[in-house]
């Protein structure tokens, strides 16, 4: 089965998928996956309140977080429904059962098309931030993925990405080591910041096993509605 559009758009919430086991939404910049210090409301609370308001459900509705993503990040974030595919989803994450693919616009051409990337991250606790490493350092955990350059722009240029490891900011970090930082991400080596204050990196695509039916699913989540994302 494949979702490639919105199939709802209710409680500002572009919704891919939706059965009575997952949901899953096309997260849009600005939002956070789960509660954080800053007290801003969590999309998992806007999920729930869809949820319970869809189905007329008394008392608290039931929604388990399996992964997140950045919050100036567009794109594809799954919740689970039950506690079973809650379960389930979060062994597939953990043992890199799913493929994840995410497009990110980049100022600078990296030297290579296309081209494996390894890196050694380090987090920051206290800025927030991964910095990747060619070595291993103290603390370091591999990072890996590939890219392809898939379109050049006037000033940009478009890498479609799969992920093979989760590590904090690892597609941020990783391809700011190789002089490639994402459109708008100040934080990685970006000169200016977008208007929206988000970054052009999207989970543009998920393939998993339904945790439930074992049904194969290809999630594919349209880029926002901006003039070099439609450029893609």
């Amino acid at each position: 089965m494949s979702a490639t559009k919105i199939i709802s758009n209710k409680n500002n919430l572009q919704i891919l998928h939706e059965d009575n086991h997952i949901i899953v939404i096309n997260k849009r910049v600005g939002d956070i996956v789960q509660g954080d210090k800053t007290g801003d409301k969590p999309l998992s609370d806007i999920v729930k309140e869809y949820i319970k308001e869809k189905y007329n459900k008394p008392g608290d509705v039931f929604l388990g977080v399996i992964h997140r993503l950045d919050r100036p990040t567009t794109g594809i974030v799954v919740f689970a429904r039950t506690s079973k595919a809650l379960t389930r989803m979060n062994e597939m994450f953990s043992n890199r059962e799913t493929q994840k693919t995410y497009w990110a616009v980049v100022k600078n051409k990296p030297v290579e098309k296309t081209a494996k990337l390894v890196h050694f991250l380090k987090r920051n606790e206290k800025n927030n931030t991964s910095k990747a490493h060619l070595k291993e350092v103290p603390d370091s955990k591999v990072a890996s993925l590939d890219y392809t350059v898939f379109k050049e722009l006037q000033n940009y240029v478009a890498l479609e990405i799969n992920l093979h490891t989760g590590r904090h900011h690892q597609i941020r970090a990783q391809l700011s080591a190789i002089g490639s930082p994402i459109k708008g991400d100040l934080k990685y080596g970006f000169d200016r910041s977008n208007p929206d204050g988000g970054i052009h990196l999207h989970a543009r695509k998920l393939v998993f096993v339904h945790p439930v039916s074992k049904e194969n699913i290809t999630i594919i989540a349209p880029t926002p509605d901006e003039t070099i994302w439609n450029a893609l």
